[in-house]
């Protein structure tokens, strides 16, 4: 069964998490959430706590299919700066797993720590001007190899539609599914 991780840090976007586990988990996809804290408890952007699944500390050997990584302020920093993320991060993307960062992780993750290796790469607001190592692209949604990024809340459904369809290797399914909860994918 295909498996994702998402990577939750204290101040992680809430909505940018929560849509992509439920659009995934919809598609029957296998959602772990790691949290990037010493507990599975952490807290989110808008101070609403959740509990993770399991600590990154817990999985860090562990091979998914996918590694999201939400946005938020102050999430992507904490993500960033967190040495066993970067490290989790470089493993899936050298065992070619898709890398899946959405909002301002793109440039504060992975363009912070050399991780966008001249991809095309989609984030938030004017964080691309300071990312050196990747090509910035204008678009809701931004795939080049195993870098699947999107631009942030607003485009958190075609993000998450976009992966599940990646992940299936099918369209067809996730694009009734759209249709089903009324998004137009």
């Amino acid at each position: 069964m295909t498996k994702v991780a998402v990577l939750l840090a204290p101040g992680f976007e809430e909505a940018e998490a929560i849509i992509t586990i439920d659009i995934l988990r919809r598609m029957h996809i296998e959602v772990e959430m790691l949290a990037c804290a010493e507990s599975r408890a952490v807290v989110s952007y808008h101070n609403i706590p959740m509990v993770a699944d399991s600590t990154l500390t817990e999985r860090l050997d562990t091979l998914y299919d996918a590694v999201v990584l939400p946005g938020g302020p102050q999430g992507s920093v904490n993500l960033a700066a967190n040495k066993d993320v970067i490290r989790f991060v470089t493993a899936h993307d050298e065992a070619g797993k898709l890398i899946c960062p959405i909002c301002s992780a793109a440039a504060r993750v992975l363009g912070g720590n050399g991780l966008l290796k001249g991809r095309r790469y989609v984030c938030s607001g004017e964080l691309w001007e300071s990312v050196q190592g990747g090509e910035y692209v204008d678009a809701p949604v931004v795939e080049d190899q195993n870098l699947l990024s999107g631009k942030g809340l607003g485009h958190a459904f075609d993000f998450a539609l976009t992966l599940a369809a990646r992940l299936l290797g099918d369209e067809a399914p996730v694009r009734e599914h759209a249709e089903h909860i009324y998004y137009p994918w």
